[in-house]
Formats: C-alpha cells, sequence, structure tokens
C-alpha cells in the first residue's frame, strides 16, 4: 500500500489513541456504536463522535462468565475490548437491533464496562420491507434524539440534525466515489486501501475524515494503474476488518475488487433522501439501506444487490468471509451461494474466528484462483 492511505491505515492502527486526542481537542462526549444500524446522525448533531466497537482479532479470556463460547467471534471479541478496557474514554454505549448474540454482548458492556455511564438499545424493524417499518422507525429514532437530549442537557435541533444529515451524505458520497476507482482495469485503489477508508469513516469525526477523503481523491487520478490486478474477488459477510487476511489475497496475484459487508459497503452505500421532516430523511435511510441478512424478510432483496455488485465491479469469484457461528449469515448462505453461482460467479467459503489461519487460508484462496484459470481455458 502507497503512501497516499497512510492517514486512513494510522487512524485503524491508533483508533484509541485518535478518540482520546478527539475528546481533549474537542470536549465533547464519545459514544461506543455496536451495529451500523445506530443513527449516528442524532450523535453528531449533539456534539457526539461515534466510534464503532471493532475486535482486536487477539486471544482473550475474559468474556467466558458472560457469553457463550459458541457466540460469534466479533461478539466475544467486542466484549472482551471492553472488559480489558479499551474503550475506557466511551461515556455512552449504543445497540440498533441485529442479532441475539450482539445484543447480549451490549447488555454485557452495560453492566461490566466500569466507565460507561449511560447506555440506549434502539429497536430496529427486523421486516424492513413492512408498510409500517418506517413509521415504527420514525418514532424509534425520535425517541432516541430525546434520550440523547437528556444526556447532553439541551435540545439537539432540526438545523444541527439537518447538518450532521449532510456531512455523513457527503462522507457516503465521497467514499462511493473512492471505491468506484475498484471498476477499472487494474483498479487504481485496492481492496486493503479501501477497507482503510471504510473502516475509519465508522470512528473519525466525519468532517476530518470527509477532509481526507478529498484529498486522496484529488491524488488518486494522478495514479498510473500499472499494478496487475490478477483475479477480481467479491468478499461478501457480516463484519471483517482482517486486515492481514485482505493483504494475503491481494499478495498472491488477486484483487478485492468489492464487498458486501457491514465494515464495507453496507455501512455508505446509500444517502439519506431529504425530506421536510428530518426525523423521516434520517430513519428512512436505515430503512432504506442494503439489508443485512437479520433485517431482509420477507423477500431477500440482498441477493440481487449482491449480485449487481459483483457483476457492476466484474468480480471474478466471491469469497464468503463467515464468522463462525453467526446465525443470520449462516441461514443466509446457502441460497446466496445458489443464486451468485447460477449466475457465473463461482464462490469459497472460509470460516474467521476472533484470530485466523492466514497460511491455511492463502492455499485455500490460492486453489480457488487455479480453478478459475482452469475454467477460463475451457
Amino acid at each position: 500500500m502507497s503512501g497516499l492511505f497512510d492517514q486512513f491505515k494510522t487512524w485503524y492502527e491508533n483508533r484509541h489513541d485518535y478518540a482520546r486526542d478527539w475528546k481533549a481537542r474537542k470536549g465533547g462526549t464519545v459514544v461506543a456504536t455496536m451495529c451500523t444500524y445506530v443513527p449516528e446522525e442524532i450523535l453528531m448533531a449533539a456534539g457526539m463522535l461515534p466510534v464503532r466497537v471493532l475486535g482486536a482479532h487477539e486471544p482473550q479470556n475474559v468474556t467466558e462468565p458472560h457469553i457463550f463460547g459458541m457466540y460469534c467471534p466479533f461478539s466475544r471479541d467486542s466484549l472482551a475490548q471492553g472488559l480489558l478496557g479499551r474503550f475506557d474514554y466511551a461515556e455512552g454505549v449504543t445497540l440498533s437491533h441485529s442479532c441475539i448474540q450482539y445484543r447480549q454482548t451490549f447488555n454485557s458492556w452495560k453492566l461490566h464496562v466500569p466507565t460507561v455511564k449511560w447506555d440506549y438499545y434502539l429497536p430496529m424493524p427486523n421486516q424492513v420491507q413492512s408498510k409500517f417499518a418506517k413509521t415504527l422507525h420514525r418514532a424509534e429514532v425520535a425517541k432516541f434524539r430525546t434520550f440523547i437530549e437528556g444526556v447532553v442537557g439541551k435540545t439537539v435541533s432540526d438545523d444541527a440534525l439537518r447538518g450532521a444529515v449532510e456531512i455523513i451524505n457527503e462522507n457516503r458520497r465521497l467514499l462511493r466515489q473512492l471505491f468506484d476507482y475498484r471498476k477499472e482495469t487494474n483498479p487504481r485503489v485496492t481492496g486493503t486501501e479501501a477497507l482503510y477508508a471504510s473502516l475509519t469513516s465508522q470512528f473519525v469525526d466525519k468532517e476530518e475524515h470527509n477532509a481526507e477523503l478529498r484529498r486522496v481523491l484529488a491524488e488518486v487520478e494522478k495514479r498510473d494503474n500499472s499494478r496487475e490486478e490478477g483475479i477480481r474477488f467479491m468478499t461478501i459477510g457480516s463484519e471483517n476488518d482482517d486486515l492481514a487476511f485482505m493483504a494475503m489475497v491481494e499478495s498472491v496475484g488477486a484483487t478485492i475488487v468489492i464487498d458486501d459487508q457491514c465494515s464495507g459497503t453496507r455501512y455508505f452505500w446509500n444517502e439519506a433522501r431529504i425530506q421536510d421532516d428530518v426525523i423521516a430523511t434520517i430513519a428512512d435511510r436505515y430503512c432504506e439501506r442494503p439489508a443485512c441478512p437479520t433485517k431482509d424478510y420477507p423477500t431477500h432483496t440482498r441477493y440481487e444487490h449482491v449480485l449487481k455488485l459483483a457483476k457492476d465491479y466484474n468480480a471474478r469469484g466471491a469469497i464468503f468471509l463467515q464468522q463462525k457461528f453467526c446465525d443470520p449469515h449462516e441461514g443466509d448462505y446457502p441460497d446466496l451461494k445458489a443464486h451468485l453461482e447460477a449466475n457465473d460467479i463461482p464462490t469459497l467459503f472460509l470460516e474467521f474466528d476472533m484470530t485466523n489461519p492466514i497460511g491455511p487460508f492463502r492455499i485455500r484462496v490460492e486453489a480457488f484462483m487455479e480453478t478459475l484459470r482452469e475454467d477460463e481455458l475451457f
């Protein structure tokens, strides 16, 4: 990875230091957010910094008294980071309903992370396709606004909310522009670089992140695209910030050109549609975004969305990065795999844990690539 993306890499590797520095500079409250369905616009309008809880991909032995060992690695790693004091700068913690396992992580956080002073659980319709979903979610987002006003002791005005929507929409728009470079032959932006950019947008002050995105976009056009792309891959799954895995794939003659993951495109893909009612503007956006498997009922709209991403970015194959014991994605996998393969997108399934065996994964990725090359010959 060239120096152009170094700021994103530094932010990612020093994310806790960044949050502490932001708190010292701005004098604001830092809020740990769990799940990308949390409406950050409310927090930002109140002068808070939303920081998404990420794991550390290291062995730990502190979560077993709190949640089952058969809960997904991301749930256990996220809880471990709280229990180990890594987020001691976060005064609040919020979760928008996603899966049962992560709900238990949230419950343990609010009970057992001593630096947390307040918490909020935001119900979110599982069936976002229902004609009642947006009405329900608008009411819940309005309640969240009222709660946050109580925390900060002042009104969170409509104008402040509109300002937050504008800044976050710009962030989504700039990330889309950056990701568009991955459509090129021999893309000027690699999958590893793009992941650094999308992940850091989930915990860096959006105005600072927008400024860095604008700088990078102005420079990336000047890059030559002499790096051989090799096999073009898409990644699919829930949360993935395993940069070592991404770098490995792109070191063996491949390029990850697009993803369907909440650490990537699902977080920023659609902007909020501006409406007269700012709460409707915010709430509707989360109902309309590319659906996570926990929300995609009764019609599986995400299957066509995922296929379109693969086609638009000319992915030659798809790699499922499956968090071990992740029930929503495990239930989604067989039909999505069949849908992609029926449309000429071969797939590889890899099961992720808290720490991943990069060596064995490399062998499986290279074997998959060899199969794809053989198929091109016949």
